[in-house]
């Protein structure tokens, strides 16, 4: 997943007012209590980020891909 995916997924999972305030405000334990704004500004892998934020959220796993999307393969570690 790129970083152009991740926003355009905020946007339509969201909403754009929303989800842009959801990444830069919500704290999120899992990434150290950083925001998803925060995360990616660091260099964390967006897809990691968005399974922590919809985690956070609680959006289900077939919601979080949005409409036509399809869950990006794991990253390697």
């Amino acid at each position: 997943m790129r970083e152009r995916e991740f926003w355009e997924l905020v946007d339509e999972v969201f909403g754009r007012g929303y989800g842009r305030s959801v990444v830069k405000d919500q704290r999120l334990d899992a990434l150290g209590g950083r925001s998803a704004a925060e995360a990616l500004d660091d260099g964390e892998q967006p897809r990691v980020v968005w399974n922590v934020l919809c985690d956070h959220m609680g959006i289900a796993d077939p919601q979080r891909w949005g409409h036509g999307h399809n869950a990006p393969p794991l990253p390697a570690r």
